[in-house]
């Protein structure tokens, strides 16, 4: 019996509003390579993962000149105008190389910190599984809820409370149904465990490292740089 195989699609599409910057967040450097690097770097490092799917923004004039954009495990991807477009996009394109039963790993191109222990552990606890699931981590601080004003309405529970990272893992066939639903619906969905749940599905949390973070603003990249230089990879 052959292995399971199991795919990455990283959506690269996104301009990084927040950052204040004019060149999109997964570009901007990081201990002296692009972000996106480092982000790739980890993903094309695991034996376990046949593929990585890019998508970028069909304008996109930084991608070409990345150490991995001629990688021969990496195919580039035209993006969409949200993230579950430019997932969907990445999932048609696998269709023509992949079964429906076959994983897709989605991971954001502004986690530069994954580790690949987290990676692995991610695949060994889901790829038996007849969902999939996420990375994350449980919420230890207080949780607020507010109105429109910034004024407190309620303090919430943070029992059973997560944060979501990625990378996160489904099949193919069910993910892409999922998605494509969900845009039917006109719902633009942040991240494709949403797109599951919608569709009647039940993910699991896994548990990782919260030095796995997302880059949105400026003062991340150095907190970014910290974390990889703790890992040893900067």
């Amino acid at each position: 019996m052959s292995r399971p195989r199991f795919w990455v699609v990283v959506p690269a599409a996104g301009v990084g509003r927040r950052m204040g910057t004019s060149t999109p967040k997964q570009y901007l450097q990081l201990s002296g390579r692009p972000v996106i690097e480092h982000t790739l770097e980890t993903l094309l490092a695991c034996p376990r993962l046949d593929g990585v799917y890019v998508s970028v923004s069909a304008q996109d004039e930084w991608w070409a000149d990345t150490a991995v954009a001629k990688h021969p495990k990496v195919v580039r991807v035209d993006g969409g105008a949200e993230r579950c477009h430019s997932v969907l996009n990445a999932l048609n394109l696998l269709q023509q190389s992949a079964v429906p039963e076959e994983w897709v790993l989605v991971h954001d191109a502004a986690r530069p910190c994954l580790r690949m222990q987290d990676l692995e552990h991610l695949i060994d606890q889901l790829q038996e599984h007849p969902v999939g699931g996420l990375l994350g981590v449980p919420v230890r601080d207080t949780m607020k809820r507010t109105d429109s004003q910034a004024a407190i309405s309620e303090t919430v529970s943070r029992d059973r409370l997560w944060h979501a990272y990625t990378p996160q893992m489904f099949r193919l066939g069910p993910l892409h149904q999922a998605l494509e639903q969900a845009i039917a619906k006109g719902l633009t969905v942040t991240d494709d465990a949403s797109a599951m749940e919608l569709a009647g599905a039940t993910p699991v949390m896994v548990e990782g490292h919260d030095d796995n973070i997302k880059i949105t603003r400026p003062e991340d990249l150095s907190l970014a740089e910290f974390y990889l230089q703790q890992q040893g990879r900067a």
